[in-house]
């Protein structure tokens, strides 16, 4: 069976490939016919991955489902997919987003969005075609599926780099202001490009390293391999090491290296943006795991303390920003990144929970917020501005965008009962034993958060209903609208009472990191001296 995960990964590729000759409707059921096979072999492959290839037996076989071939073997390169519990969460987490992105879209490059632009204002233009929005979104995932399931450095390098390309087109081709959406596309990937170039040095210094850990001196980039080998210790390691992480950094992103995200979100198209948020800058965290934890230990140790400091400033600084701004699309932007240092802060606590939750919010933040990008990008097409002083009352006429609207930031907030809180819980539980300071600091960060986000809602649902906004808005969400968001808040709430299935999957991948990086547990002890 493991010819599945190449399939997996290639299904979309092949679904972009498919629509190009094609015209018409036919284009949009092409593309989401792709997606939405490929979110059955996903959940096939997950199937198989948590219960082996003995699915009724007691005794359950574990199903293979890497693949390695030799690639370049003189620079110990190899097509090499693995799968383990946290690839296989982002995996189906991308397979889920994909297609609700593709419905919400559905009229996306099509003359109904803007039927009167005029080519030559850039103020009001006519977008791309709807096959190209389709072709590069299924790119997107293709590309991204790839780096989830790498098993190779270079291989992983290869389609981090390949995820620039569409996403850079799907802003600059797409955008609500043509030149806007140009200079926010440029400097995405300007950004993305000094981070690859960073990238490739710790590429190259990786195999370096592996060369003289190697008993006979061959090179290999093989991750599995890698991991098994010491490369910890020098100061080509330390370079290594920070060459990776401010290449991660840079994606995830975190302060100071941010300033891309809020520009290039806000030029996007919401689903866009979704895609963009949820799962595109999931590799930066993805990567300090799985290079950066896995490969070097040592230096992940070593550069704790001040890793933690910077999560904790985009913790704060992510939250206060958000407060602070009036564009709807921006607010949702700042929020990621505040979110981030939550992951970012999980990641380096290095103990067990703090690392299941930080996995467990990657899937989580790209639930709400995809649903948030989403839910605000129906009220900004039909307001026509993405102004928060644009709107007010629109509960009155759109109940159930404004309750979905709630719950969606609601679950951003990390309240109980929405998956967000489980995985924000168990960062701090887990922050708490080794940095007693910072997670206390950091708990006051979800006073920030509710603040944004509620005062979002009063602005935009709550309030007097003027006759312009009545008029464009028009009423409430659209049966396509509602099939979109309705999966991914299910999902949300779902997971908030019964994160077991996905903790289930997260936890042995957990287990492993801990044995790699050599990291216990601290004890937690309870002072009950003088409690009767």
């Amino acid at each position: 069976m493991s010819w599945l995960t190449t399939v997996l990964a290639v299904l979309p590729l092949v679904g972009a490939l498919l629509v190009l000759p094609l015209k018409g409707p036919i284009v949009r059921w092409v593309g989401l016919m792709a997606a939405l096979l490929t979110l059955v072999v996903s959940v096939f492959v997950a199937v198989f991955f948590r219960f082996g290839t003995s699915l009724l037996a007691d005794d359950f076989v574990p199903a293979d489902l890497d693949v390695s071939y030799e690639w370049l073997s003189a620079l110990g390169v190899s097509y090499d997919l693995k799968l383990d519990g946290m690839g296989l969460v982002m995996v189906l987490l991308t397979g889920f987003l994909v297609p609700l992105v593709l419905i919400a879209e559905w009229k996306t490059g099509t003359d109904e969005v803007n039927p009167a632009a005029d080519p030559a204002d850039s103020s009001n233009p006519r977008p791309w075609s709807g096959k190209a929005y389709v072709a590069l979104i299924l790119l997107v995932e293709s590309f991204s599926l790839f780096v989830f399931l790498a098993g190779d450095v270079l291989l992983f390098y290869i389609f981090f780099e390949a995820t620039l390309i569409p996403m850079y087109f799907l802003i600059a081709g797409f955008g609500s202001d043509r030149a806007a959406a140009r200079k926010a596309a440029l400097k995405f990937v300007l950004f993305g490009l000094a981070g690859g170039l960073i990238m490739l040095f710790g590429v190259v210094g990786t195999a370096a390293l592996s060369a003289d850990a190697m008993a006979d001196g061959s090179i290999s980039l093989n991750i599995a391999t890698l991991a098994s080998l010491d490369l910890s210790g020098s100061v080509l390691a330390k370079i290594v090491f920070l060459a990776f992480f401010v290449a991660f950094a840079l994606k995830a992103p975190m302060v100071p290296a941010h300033t891309w995200l809020p520009a290039a979100a806000a030029q996007s198209t919401p689903g866009g943006a979704a895609l963009m948020v949820a799962v595109l800058d999931k590799l930066g965290t993805f990567g300090m795991i799985r290079l950066c934890l896995e490969l070097f230990p040592g230096e992940a140790k070593w550069a704790t303390p001040v890793i933690v400091v910077l999560a904790l400033i985009s913790i704060f600084y992510g939250g206060l920003a958000a407060v602070g701004q009036k564009n709807l699309m921006r607010l949702v932007a700042f929020t990621s990144i505040s979110h981030f240092g939550f992951m970012v802060l999980g990641i380096f606590a290095l103990t067990t929970p703090a690392l299941t939750g930080s996995i467990f919010y990657m899937v989580n933040h790209g639930l709400a917020t995809g649903a948030l990008f989403l839910l605000v990008g129906y009220l900004i097409k039909r307001r026509g501005s993405a102004d928060i002083s644009a709107f007010g009352g629109v509960a009155k006429i759109a109940p159930v965008a404004a309750g979905f609207t709630l719950l969606a930031g609601l679950a951003g907030c990390a309240l109980p009962g929405t998956s967000s809180f489980v995985s924000e819980f168990l960062i701090m539980a887990g922050t708490w034993p080794r940095f007693h300071v910072v997670a206390g600091i950091a708990a006051v960060a979800t006073v920030l958060a509710a603040l944004y986000i509620l005062w979002m809602y009063q602005r935009v649902m709550t309030g007097p209903l003027d006759d312009d906004v009545r008029q464009a808005i028009g009423g409430d969400l659209t049966w396509r609208e509602r099939l979109a968001v309705v999966p991914l808040l299910i999902a949300i709430v779902g997971l908030g009472f019964f994160p077991r299935p996905a903790l289930d999957i997260i936890e042995p991948t957990t287990a492993e990191l801990m044995v790699t990086v050599q990291a216990t547990d601290p004890a937690v002890v309870v002072d009950l001296e003088g409690v009767d």
